[in-house]
């Protein structure tokens, strides 16, 4: 016989590991070690400096790579196609990257560092290099879709290949000038740049869609996201210490030297990282995204490619420059800063999109003992349009009964595409629907069905003596937002688990 087990329909949050439950402490350790070796070290500032490829320290990119890797290695890129649908979602971030971020650098730098112009003109290269790396650890931290936050570094890395030089031009040239304001040049390549989204995007990006790629064609998907990766997941965290520790020893003498030029850089960093990630929050919660791709808006706006920046401020003032200081403090104030704002995302995921971001529709977990039922019983979902109420029934009745159940779904008058916030609100609970597509309902359909479920399509549905008929009164998701959907999600959800008890 089959036992099955059922999780509740959305589920607390998993315990957390010992790494995750304090991070912010071993962060604030990591940070005390690097400045510790980087004052009371000899020569570990230079060692660093010297330890670079093209620009690019050794060890901060290895650290870098281990840190992105594990979280890239994590998005399921076959769900990848229904972000790139999603204008909302990319013409917001394009803006607040582009437009928003670099203009409000500007503002900050030359308001409160006035008197500083080094400082000042490493503030703006910092608003400048827009994130592509730590964006991923952030976002994972607060819950939100990796799959969107993949294709939001992706783009933003392209921008940030054609338009850094211009905008570095513009903003510490030309936009000076027409505010009589002292001007700087700012000298750097399109190679550069490029090297630097290669290494820090390209080269995780294709060693996380390998991993996926062979281990799901060798040994499944079940296999690759419950056994390995567990096993590859506190790389990140690790990664994220390790780069901590060099970035502080980096510039630990300077900033032990200097403490009130670090404080007035700091307090432009702060109000920067705070507002921008709070405008993406605002953003996406105004246009309707869901809680998890307004937390990949909101840090991909607020963080920045500080490897990029230091990069070039080093390479056109020099490592001892104050240019090259406020870069190397840009993520001396992004890491704690926007570690804070995830934990403070989690509790706006409750509080403003009314979900807790950590729940799903947990797999039930199956046990066959012996013998098992000879045929499987099979469940037909049917609606009218078979774009909202039977899409989301299937969908829930596959990831919960897996193989265990035949389950198809049609409608009396489907239309031609699935109902787009019905997507969204599937994929809030790790369930994805994107390759169904509405289906006529035929006197077959029924035929071959054990069970047929119906959700408003009236007398359309034929009759075949024998069958189990059950209507299940569901209002229809169609012309709804996502928080009117949400309910009705979670209502299938309980029936189905109930469905399942009854045939097996």
């Amino acid at each position: 016989m089959t036992k099955i087990g059922f999780a509740k329909p959305l589920v607390s949050p998993p315990r957390m590991s010992t790494l995750d439950k304090y991070l912010p402490v071993w962060i604030g350790l990591a940070m005390i070690t690097g400045l510790l070796l980087g004052r009371f070290i000899p020569g570990v500032s230079t060692l660093l400096i010297n330890l670079e490829v093209g620009g690019i320290s050794v060890p901060i990119a290895l650290g870098l790579l281990v840190m992105i890797y594990p979280v890239l290695a994590k998005v399921r890129y076959d769900r990848v196609t229904a972000v790139t649908g999603d204008k909302r979602l990319l013409l917001s971030s394009l803006i607040l990257n582009w437009l928003v971020g670099p203009a409000f650098m500007f503002a900050l730098a030359w308001i409160l560092l006035p008197d500083l112009p080094e400082f000042r003109t490493g503030l703006i290269i910092v608003g400048l290099a827009r994130c592509i790396a730590m964006v991923v650890i952030w976002n994972d931290l607060a819950c939100g879709d990796r799959e969107a936050t993949a294709v939001l570094v992706a783009i933003n890395s392209i921008f940030q290949v054609v338009a850094f030089s211009f905008l570095g031009w513009f903003y510490l040239t030309v936009l000076p000038g027409w505010l009589g304001l002292d001007t700087q040049g700012l000298d750097v390549s399109m190679g550069q740049i490029a090297l630097n989204v290669i290494i820090f995007l390209g080269l995780p990006l294709i060693a996380g869609f390998a991993s996926r790629y062979i281990g799901e064609k060798r040994r499944g998907r079940a296999w690759y996201e419950e056994r390995f990766l567990p096993r590859i997941s506190p790389w990140a965290l690790y990664g994220l210490l390790f780069t901590v520790v060099f970035l502080f020893a980096l510039q630990g003498e300077a900033i032990l030297r200097n403490p009130l030029d670090v404080v007035r850089i700091a307090i432009p960093l702060l109000i920067y990282f705070a507002v921008m990630w709070f405008v993406g929050m605002s953003v996406g919660k105004i246009i309707g995204l869901t809680y998890q791709r307004t937390a990949a808006l909101a840090f991909s706006a607020a963080g920045n490619n500080f490897e990029l920046a230091i990069a070039v401020a080093i390479g056109t003032f020099g490592a001892s420059s104050g240019q090259a200081l406020a870069g190397v403090v840009g993520p001396l104030i992004e890491v704690p800063v926007l570690v804070g704002l995830a934990y403070v995302s989690l509790t706006l995921a409750k509080r403003w999109f009314k979900i807790d971001p950590h729940a799903s529709f947990e797999k039930p977990i199956v046990a066959v003992t012996a013998p098992t039922i000879a045929k499987k019983p099979s469940v037909i979902f049917v609606c009218v349009h078979n774009a909202g109420r039977s899409q989301m029934a299937a969908g829930v009745l596959r990831h919960l009964a897996g193989d265990h159940i035949e389950v198809r779904s049609a409608g009396s008058m489907p239309v031609a595409e699935l109902n787009p916030v019905v997507v969204a609100a599937m994929q809030e609970v790790d369930i994805d629907i994107t390759t169904q597509q509405p289906k006529a309902l035929t006197d077959g359909d029924v035929e071959e069905s054990d069970v047929v479920i119906t959700m408003g399509c009236g007398d359309a549905c034929p009759f075949y003596p024998g069958k189990r008929y059950e209507d299940w009164k569901l209002d229809d998701p169609a012309g709804k937002r996502i928080d009117s959907v949400r309910p009705i999600r979670d209502d299938i959800h309980k029936r189905v688990e109930k469905l399942i008890s009854s045939l097996l």
